[in-house]
């Protein structure tokens, strides 16, 4: 290369540098990768990941059963630039600590008190929380408990009206909840068998060719782990817990009326085009975009959510 050519690359590749600190800037979600952490919560390994830039917006991304932090990990590129993004798992599911049931309480008041010391051990004093099925539960008690750092709520089919329910699952769960015997036990097992878990994903989804089998593999192998079992049967009896708390966050979200989106997977198995009216009635301004997708709508719409979020939020 001559000194002059030499010259000429050195002078293009200075002018070129603010471009590419300015799409980073601008928020260009390549420019923020995906980091895997852990945080200490009251002795439990909580495992989380993290992306986007610090001082952005929080967007707290709560998962649901049998996940883990894993279903987000098509989202997290589409939101990094806009949002400080933070997706954690809960106790028993993911890489987090998994005790054993005697040495912690897997409810959802519990689990939902151990989130709270995870955003305070990371310093989050604001969040907008995406909700998908147990993240709704977990997301609600947040949202009650300290309304002021509540900046946004995305309802990612989860539900919060006993309507909202299929009949189906809860001629499944009902006997379970009002009286644990080995006998009504055996129905709720079913939810935790492999062709349930990949079951889950291919009901109500649209888009065969874009389901991928990682998803209900890496979900099959947490509950396959041993003693899981016995971990998600209590989540799953105490439930009927967060059933009983409908009425109280209905009553919060009537009356707070944060900024929301509903984005719902409309052929969902287990919560209805009903759980979307009942929120659509309390939340009169929500935003709602309906998904031609079932129960994990991120596994093949996750740019559609993407882009609803940014539209959404933006305003």
């Amino acid at each position: 290369m001559t000194r002059s050519s030499s010259s000429r690359f050195s002078i293009a590749a200075a002018l070129a540098l603010p471009l590419f600190a300015s799409a980073a800037a601008a928020g260009d979600p390549a420019s923020w990768p995906v980091s895997y952490r852990s945080a200490d919560v009251g002795g439990l390994s909580i495992a989380y990941r993290e992306a986007g830039p610090p001082d952005a917006p929080v967007m707290l991304l709560l998962h649901g059963f049998p996940a883990s932090s894993h279903m987000f990990r098509d989202l997290i590129p589409e939101i990094a630039g806009s949002y400080h993004v933070i997706a954690p798992d809960y106790p028993g599911f993911g890489q987090s600590s998994a005790p054993a049931a005697e040495h912690y309480d897997y409810d959802f008041a519990t689990l939902a008190e151990t989130m709270n010391a995870f955003t305070e051990a990371l310093g989050l004093e604001d969040y907008t929380l995406y909700m998908q099925d147990y993240g709704g539960p977990v997301g609600m008690r947040l949202a009650v408990s300290h309304p002021d750092r509540i900046a946004g709520l995305v309802f990612q089919n989860a539900t919060v009206h006993a309507e909202g329910w299929s009949s189906e699952v809860v001629a499944q769960l009902s006997p379970y909840w009002s009286e644990r015997t080995p006998e009504t036990e055996a129905p709720v097992r079913a939810f935790l068998a492999p062709e349930t878990t990949r079951w889950q994903y291919e009901q109500g989804s649209t888009r065969r060719d874009r389901l991928s089998p990682d998803a209900w593999v890496v979900d099959q192998t947490g509950l396959d782990r041993p003693g899981n079992d016995a971990i998600q049967l209590e989540y799953l009896w105490n439930y009927r817990d967060n059933v009983a708390a409908y009425p109280a966050w209905q009553a919060y979200l009537a009356s707070a009326q944060p900024r929301t989106l509903i984005v719902w997977g409309k052929n969902d198995p287990f919560f209805t085009m009903d759980a979307v009216t009942g929120l659509q009635k309390l939340l009169p301004d929500a935003e709602t975009r309906l998904l031609d997708a079932g129960h994990f709508a991120l596994e093949t719409h996750a740019p559609d959510i993407g882009a609803a979020i940014r539209d959404t939020f933006s305003q």
